[in-house]
């Protein structure tokens, strides 16, 4: 296990990368209405008309009208985006436990600048959507940074490790959004297509990361630590992939006692029904204020900006706090308060 004074440089140096990492991220996150819009209008005969056209029979079904087609499209670009993230993070985290976790990180950061810079020459939708598929397919660094929290510190300290992950995606979500909503406002007024600035700033801070990392970064996964088998490890990533060995926590059978078992499967059911019901809050909202009520890519950034506040609050001043004994009751609390707000309002 590693010292004190590694497991902080460490910490710090996983802080600072996703902070970058979250600042690119989300920088997008209130510019996709007007994103889609744009598609809209300066696609004539491309991938967005014949995705329009794809689902008239579904539009006639549920009877939604045509201005909701970007809300659908969105919902689809997220939903892919989140897919993809979900089946190659436990496939790079695998080949991360032969080779290290170093060298995928930055593999990770590198796909993930090819998809910044595609997404600054996409005028066209089917060249956007490709610039998502990569993304997804690269965004195995947010697990990874887990992983490298679990290799630097003690279980007994591991929670503040994590706290800091929670801390970094709450400053990303308090600038990333406002810092991309500015840039695409003066963009605007400037020469070429308005998305082209906030995407290039993007390219920039992930040029940053990549450098940052691959200096500052040194390998927390020992090679005496480290799996022997690359299949062995894709054969257990490919069990996290399937959503029904997954539920039942197949890796885990005949290593620890089948009523725990039991209680696991329950959790994780609960656990995936609360993030499924969350996880696309993100451009629900964004649609939702940008369709509702106006709100223009500079509003949606403030609106982005206020809830980081409030995550970067709950975060770094209470989550952080609470003892391991009191975590399952506060999570509890906590949930149980958000249902009954949803149903409030």
């Amino acid at each position: 296990m590693a010292t004190k004074s590694s497991q902080n440089t460490t910490g710090y140096v996983v802080f600072i990368s996703l902070l970058f990492d979250l600042l690119a991220f989300t920088m997008i996150l209130p510019l996709f209405p007007s994103l889609l819009d744009y598609y809209k209008q300066n696609d004539s005969g491309g991938l967005y008309q014949w995705l329009e056209q794809q689902i008239g029979v579904f539009q006639k079904i549920i009877g939604v009208p045509d201005k909701f087609n970007g809300v659908l499209f969105g919902g689809i670009l997220g939903s892919l985006f989140s897919f993809l993230q979900f089946a190659s993070s436990p496939i790079l985290g695998g080949i991360s436990d032969v080779y290290g976790r170093k060298p995928v990180m930055i593999i990770c950061l590198v796909g993930i600048l090819s998809s910044y810079i595609m997404w600054s020459k996409a005028t066209t939708f089917s060249l956007f959507v490709w610039s998502r598929i990569i993304g997804g397919l690269s965004k195995g660094n947010v697990s990874l940074s887990m992983a490298i929290v679990t290799d630097v510190y003690v279980p007994e300290k591991r929670g503040r490790g994590m706290a800091m992950i929670g801390i970094a995606f709450s400053v990303g979500f308090v600038f990333g959004p406002m810092i991309g909503a500015a840039y695409a406002k003066w963009s605007h007024g400037q020469e070429g297509v308005w998305f082209v600035q906030p995407a290039l700033l993007a390219v920039v801070l992930t040029i940053i990361n990549i450098i940052f990392v691959t200096f500052t970064f040194k390998e927390s996964l020992p090679k005496k630590n480290r799996a022997s088998s690359v299949a062995g490890k894709l054969s257990e990533a490919f069990t996290y992939i399937n959503v029904i060995d997954l539920f039942k926590f197949k890796l885990l059978v005949g290593v620890v006692p089948s009523e725990d078992i039991k209680k696991l499967r329950t959790l994780g059911i609960v656990y995936f029904t609360y993030l499924f019901l969350y996880s696309g809050l993100e451009f629900t909202l964004t649609f939702l204020t940008h369709n509702k009520f106006g709100y223009t890519s500079m509003q949606q950034g403030w609106m982005f900006f206020g809830i980081g506040i409030t995550m970067a609050m709950l975060q770094g001043g209470w989550v952080r706090r609470i003892p391991p004994a009191r975590t399952a009751k506060t999570a509890t609390l906590v949930k149980k308060f958000n249902l009954n707000l949803m149903v409030y309002v």
